[in-house]
């Protein structure tokens, strides 16, 4: 069974329509990544799927269960939860208060608990009193990732991890994946680096102006098609 299915997804800021028609499928223990340039839509298909954005029209599945006009807090509690651009943590709280509140919309008894986090992050653990927004970039993106793990989703979406990071803490993150993924957690991930998007993704979609211009196994996908897709070079 497919475990986030979204279909003809459809979204507006007022007048303006953001979003057109869009498909993507997501498997359980699958990695997608989308990509896309500034004001592709990759954001704002993040916010429609964690109910911040209302859908206008399509619809939203997390296995049978229809969230399309769900309220973000029965969205996180179904098993979605969003690590945000620009992180967004609590500058009053410490490291380790950023990640319980994380816990707090626990689905059971999960595989992510403080222990497992600072397992994938053990900086966290050395971290744990310091404020949250004392850290490096790097590792207050690593807090953000925990916060949201915690919750034990089935999917965790992943919005702009890379922005405004160094090559090696880039790399450091990522290195992560594999554990997420082996806890039984689904990834999305929104890169504007394509390179990276092609190592971390078993699918690949390409965004431009609120539509899927792209999809498919990054092996199958050339570079020209990648690049025309993601910038709409036509050769007609």
């Amino acid at each position: 069974m497919t475990l986030l299915s979204i279909t003809d997804l459809t979204a507006r800021y007022g007048d303006f329509q953001a979003l057109f028609g869009v498909d993507i499928q997501l498997e359980p223990g699958e990695t997608i990544a989308i990509i896309g340039a500034n004001g592709a839509g990759k954001t704002t298909l993040m916010r429609a799927i964690t109910g911040i954005v209302p859908p206008s029209g399509g619809s939203i599945r997390l296995q049978d269960r229809d969230l399309t006009r769900a309220p973000a807090p029965e969205i996180l509690k179904a098993g979605i939860a969003m690590v945000p651009e620009g992180r967004r943590l609590f500058p009053s709280l410490t490291v380790e208060e950023n990640l319980l509140i994380g816990g707090q919309k626990r689905q059971g008894n999960g595989f992510w608990t403080l222990a497992r986090i600072h397992e994938l992050f053990p900086i966290l653990a050395e971290r744990r009193h310091s404020p949250a927004t004392a850290l490096s970039g790097g590792q207050q993106q690593m807090v953000a990732i925990g916060r949201a793990l915690m919750s034990n989703p089935e999917v965790l979406l992943c919005d702009e991890l890379s922005l405004g990071l160094a090559p090696v803490v880039i790399k450091e993150i990522y290195a992560s994946f594999p554990m997420i993924r082996q806890s039984g957690t689904a990834i999305i991930v929104v890169e504007q680096d394509i390179g990276q998007a092609m190592k971390v993704a078993d699918r690949l979609y390409c965004m431009m102006e609120g539509r899927i211009t792209l999809s498919g196994r990054p092996g199958d996908l050339s570079r020209e098609a990648i690049h025309d897709a993601y910038f709409g070079v036509s050769h007609a």
